[in-house]
């Protein structure tokens, strides 16, 4: 008589508080670290759990980077090759090549440098919104726009086409939308970036696109595809913490009057929001290109690991002192919000930046910010990769 084969469970992916992960993510940890899942595209792979397991996969060069995307339309099992410039899923040396060109772009100098005019955009937002009649949408009024100004002014993308970008970047990260979509999306946005190449190629500009452009060492192909994954990682990531970082404090009344009785908590709430919010929601994706041991299980060539950044995050081992809880005054500990290993966040430093100026601006020019409809009510975005909330109705 042949044995039954043990159920494959789900990835987890309910929520039963908005800023929390899935609790099975808890049990996961303490019971199943590394655990075969169904993954959120159908397949059976891998789900690491444990925060120092999440960085040892990160790090680990036997698996890699090039596997497909979610609402990638390839078929599992096919030969994936990434679009051109789209070095994020790329392994050394394609991602190395790219990578060095863009360091040097977003050094933690440059980022600060920017200060004055990040402030400058949060000022005339926040000039906006005073002269709007209350309620107003957040993400819309100021979450949004203030990244999607500041990374136009970088790589020189006119603000005037946000509307486009920010539909299409919309698109190409839900997880609803449907393959065909994504597909379109991605296209119209490289199509997009490609028509701005060709123009700072006959006219060059002084932003990093037209660097990049002048450097010649990429071809238009591969300009439209950093150009592409630098626009929507530069407006999508930090207009969702700034919206969901403000509703969490919102909600933790008594960390927010910590935070505006003294600012010079706002550098340890800006790491703390970014690890207990963990955004990225779904992992890191990995393929490992050779069979694998970890915690006792093999992971054969070719199966899809997530490395799960949320519950990492949430790991005792490395935030001990309920890691559960939003503490603005936690001791600092490395947290795995922007990822880890070569792969790490390219704009973590200008996403930090921005938010303090965000966070800092907002509270103290609306002190009685407070949500405008019941907490339950906020659309939360459950179905794209990058979790957050769909609007934002505050008053004052």
């Amino acid at each position: 008589m042949t044995a039954a084969q043990p159920t494959i469970k789900p990835q987890p992916t309910v929520r039963t508080c908005p800023f929390d992960p899935p609790e099975e993510y808890r049990t996961l940890r303490e019971q199943e670290p590394v655990t075969q899942m169904t993954l959120l595209d159908g397949q059976s792979g891998w789900l690491v759990s444990r925060y120092e397991d999440v960085r040892a996969v990160l790090t680990d060069p036997r698996f890699s980077a090039g596997g497909p995307r979610l609402g990638d339309s390839t078929p599992a099992g096919a030969p994936h090759t990434p679009p051109p410039g789209m070095f994020i899923f790329m392994d050394p040396p394609e991602h190395t090549r790219f990578r060095r060109l863009l360091t040097g772009k977003f050094t933690v100098r440059r980022m600060r440098q920017l200060t004055s005019l990040v402030e400058q955009f949060v000022a005339e937002r926040l000039d906006a919104m005073a002269r709007a009649e209350s309620p107003v949408d957040l993400v819309q009024e100021f979450a949004l726009p203030v990244p999607s100004l500041v990374i136009c002014e970088l790589l020189g993308v006119p603000y005037a086409d946000r509307e486009e970008f920010q539909r299409n970047s919309a698109r190409m990260i839900s997880l609803t939308a449907g393959p065909e979509a994504n597909q379109e999306a991605r296209e119209a946005m490289r199509s997009h970036i490609h028509r701005l190449v060709r123009a700072k190629r006959a006219e060059p500009t002084d932003d990093i696109l037209g660097e990049l452009v002048q450097s010649g060492e990429l071809t238009d192909e591969e300009l439209a595809g950093v150009g592409s994954l630098l626009l929507i990682a530069g407006h999508e990531t930090t207009a969702n913490m700034i919206a969901l970082g403000t509703m969490c404090l919102l909600d933790n009344p008594e960390q927010l009057a910590a935070l505006r009785a003294d600012p010079t908590l706002m550098d340890g709430a800006v790491e703390e929001l970014l690890r207990h919010l963990t955004i990225v929601q779904y992992g890191a994706r990995r393929i490992a290109l050779e069979d694998v041991e970890l915690h006792g299980h093999v992971i054969k060539a070719g199966s899809p690991v997530v490395a799960s950044l949320t519950s990492g995050n949430r790991d005792a081992a490395q935030f001990p002192d309920d890691p559960d809880r939003l503490d603005l005054m936690r001791k600092y500990s490395p947290h795995l919000a922007f990822g880890h290993g070569i792969h790490q966040c390219l704009g973590q430093q200008l996403a930090r930046v921005e938010m303090k100026a965000a966070l800092g601006a907002l509270f103290d020019r609306f002190p009685t910010l407070r949500l405008a409809v019941p907490p339950e009510d906020v659309p939360m975005r459950h179905d794209m990769i990058v979790y957050g909330v769909h609007e934002l109705p505050v008053t004052w």
